[in-house]
């Protein structure tokens, strides 16, 4: 089996589309209370659609990977977007930084490289 794609709820479709727009993503889906959208690189994509409540604290985290994260993190500052945790080296071997969508879902850019699929802890067959 393979990851078809994650749907975030919205409470407003419109502004998550713009926001996503900005970062970099193609809106490949338009409809009043649907968008879907391809990732830059890669099969990936995702989508968010109409809710009529605010997301529940602390919900589902959607993690978008590149290996050039920090100056990612550098394009999109520049762009306007507020972080909520500039680019951190974390304990599991991932680089992040964190922040928050229109709708108040949580996004994490990320680079892990081969610690992504084979950390040091990976189970052994």
């Amino acid at each position: 089996m393979n990851l078809n794609q994650v749907t975030l709820p919205a409470r407003d479709v419109a502004a998550s589309a713009a926001f996503y727009r900005r970062m970099g993503f193609t809106q490949i889906v338009d409809s009043p209370h649907y968008a879907r959208f391809a990732c830059p690189q890669g099969d990936s994509t995702f989508s968010v659609h109409q809710v009529e409540s605010a997301v529940s604290s602390p919900g589902t985290v959607i993690y978008f990977e590149t290996s050039t994260l920090d100056l990612e993190v550098a394009r999109l500052k520049a762009a306007g977007f507020v972080f909520d945790q500039e680019p951190k080296d974390e304990r599991w071997l991932w680089r992040e930084a964190r922040l928050t969508d229109p709708s108040g879902n949580a996004i994490c850019l990320y680079w892990a490289g081969v610690n992504r699929k084979h950390p040091p802890w990976r189970i052994k067959p």
